[in-house]
């Protein structure tokens, strides 16, 4: 997703709080097909941007559950115009499968007069051409309960019968408070609504750093969806939300339980190595000229501590469960290695 206004419908005026439009194209692509479209390997196409949190969701899942050969996936670059986001990426700025060279030509193949929000994560149906879906929330859950016939061996379970009312619970609060409260501090339109705003995020956070104190994982003793969602905000915190967003009581690498466990995770096959800090920070620092007007893209911060050890191991816990963690990414897939923190 785009914070851009043009682009998603995510406004804040003077003297309001941040406002994010939520009204997603809901149609569902399931086993059963009922909503038309059924889980069908090569048929579908997502298309993400590696600088969007909520897109970055998808990109590990995706990978943890070993989906790559079923859904192929389309890189939009980090930033984009008031109308979508392009292509750049890819030889002569088009999909090499789609043929497109605006994410927004699949919402119009679906709608000529859509006028919502152009975000990513999207899925395109790659026959028609028309976007399929961008509700990013339940995407990852269908990654995991409705295309479980091309799960790889040994996939973990994400999303558990068991544990699914406290994952929902534990992430319905990540999302109001974490994922969205960051946003809500960097755009704010008045004092008192960032005050509000960073006061809650803080709370948040501090109620994480108790949750994560004595157990590894969020829900239970494995990796779930929840742990998925609150990385791609811990990723970016340092990086982007501290400065420019004004998230800035502490860095997460001073907030010991938060920092260890995002290293954990940063670790372990699909969070850090689908995570691009250069196209992370290019996102926010040119796109956002409204909350910085030069464009300027910080050279900081030093990422190297992301490899440190982080002593979570004593735990406990299994990673993957009963499954086992997922292959290499594929070749085309690579994040740079400029991209990342560079063991010293």
């Amino acid at each position: 997703m785009s914070d851009d206004q043009s682009t998603t419908g995510a406004y804040v005026t003077s003297g309001s709080e941040f406002n994010r439009d939520t009204n997603y194209l809901q149609t569902r692509i399931t086993r059963d097909a009922r909503d038309g479209f059924g889980v069908e390997a090569g048929r579908y196409r997502l298309i993400v941007a590696r600088a969007c949190p909520w897109a970055n969701r998808t990109i590990i899942v995706r990978r943890l559950l070993g989906l790559e050969s079923a859904l192929s996936m389309g890189l939009c670059g980090p930033t984009h115009d008031k109308r979508s986001w392009t292509f750049d990426l890819d030889p002569g700025g088009v999909d090499p499968v789609l043929g497109y060279e605006r994410l927004q030509q699949a919402f119009f193949a679906r709608d000529p007069d859509y006028s919502r929000g152009i975000t990513v994560p999207a899925i395109v149906d790659i026959p028609t051409g028309q976007v399929v879906t961008n509700d990013f929330p339940l995407m990852t859950l269908d990654f995991s309960t409705e295309w479980t016939e091309f799960h790889r061996p040994g996939a973990p379970d994400l999303y558990p019968q068991a544990r699914r009312d406290e994952i929902d619970e534990v992430a319905k609060r990540i999302f109001t408070e974490v994922n969205n409260g960051v946003y809500r501090c960097g755009f704010a339109g008045s004092q008192d609504a960032y005050d509000k705003a960073y006061d809650r995020l803080f709370t948040a956070l501090d109620w994480l750093s108790g949750r994560l104190a004595d157990q590894r994982y969020l829900v239970g003793d494995t990796i779930t969806e929840a742990d998925v969602r609150l990385f791609t905000t811990l990723a970016r915190f340092d990086a982007v939300y501290h400065g420019h967003f004004k998230c800035n009581r502490q860095t997460l690498s001073e907030m010991p339980v938060l920092w260890g466990y995002a290293r954990d995770l940063f670790q372990t096959p699909g969070f850090g190595d689908t995570t691009d800090f250069v196209q992370i920070k290019q996102h926010y620092y040119i796109v956002q000229t409204d909350v910085n007007p030069t464009q300027i893209v910080p050279k900081g911060p030093d990422l190297t501590g992301w490899l440190t050890g982080h002593g979570r191991e004593q735990l406990g816990g299994r990673p993957f469960g009963d499954g086992t963690p997922p292959p290499p990414p594929l070749p085309a897939e690579v994040v740079p290695q400029a991209h990342g923190p560079v063991a010293a």
